[in-house]
């Protein structure tokens, strides 16, 4: 039997580790359950802080990784750069959440937190649409079906959170705004799924040999299939 790639663990781990950093907050924390307000005075603010600028670099490092899996297997590129430029620029607005308080910046912050949300909704349901077609190793469907469902579980919550907050009803918003974050920490952990198949390298030379350009730098360990976008 095959061993996993140890890639595997990387979305693995993303999900679990920023989830964690979270709850911890949450913890130190004497504010309402919102996770921005959670994380806005110290020394809670300090831990939020290096949560989120934690899982924006190790997120961006995801959707390359993910975007560089798929690029060989793809007639439309378009889908795979758009997917890839909606995950950083939602790893961009968790920067924003993280490093300006909602008390210190409230404009700012809100930003970030649309950035977060919106593109990220958007990255999961594109995501989820080309797991079917390109269908990795014929696990398309076992990849796919739970990721539509997560997909459709992020919007819902975010669908939810603003119109619980638009009626004031902070509690029950603040549950679907953890919902949201839960269940969209979990479709990254998703990708352990088609990673655990695959090894990715970075390559180095020296001036005698050609450049190598960064997507031919990683390697695969999985055979090319014929299912393509």
């Amino acid at each position: 039997m095959r061993k996993c790639s140890p890639w595997t663990f990387l979305p693995v781990m993303f999900s679990f580790f920023t989830a964690a950093g979270l709850w911890v907050v949450r913890s130190v924390s004497k504010s309402p359950p919102y996770i921005s307000i959670a994380g806005d005075a110290p020394p809670a603010s300090c831990v939020f802080s290096q949560v989120m600028n934690m899982a924006a670099f190790v997120g961006f490092i995801l959707g390359v990784l993910r975007y560089l899996q798929l690029k060989p297997r793809v007639h439309k590129p378009w889908l795979n750069i758009g997917s890839l430029v909606a995950l950083s620029l939602a790893c961009f607005g968790m920067t924003l959440v993280g490093n300006f308080q909602l008390s210190n910046d409230e404009e700012l912050h809100n930003i970030g937190t649309s950035m977060t949300f919106g593109l990220g909704t958007l990255f999961c349901w594109v995501q989820s649409f080309m797991t079917l077609k390109v269908n990795l190793r014929n696990e398309g469907r076992r990849a796919g079906i739970p990721r539509f469902l997560l997909s459709g579980a992020v919007t819902s919550c975010m669908l939810l959170y603003f119109a619980l907050m638009a009626q004031r009803l902070h509690m029950h918003a603040a549950r679907a705004q953890w919902a949201l974050v839960m269940f969209f920490l979990a479709f990254l952990g998703t990708f352990a799924i088609e990673f655990r198949h695959y090894h990715f390298e970075i390559l180095c030379s020296d001036e005698q040999d050609p450049p190598l350009s960064l997507s031919e730098s990683f390697s695969e360990v999985s055979e090319y299939q014929s299912d393509q976008l």
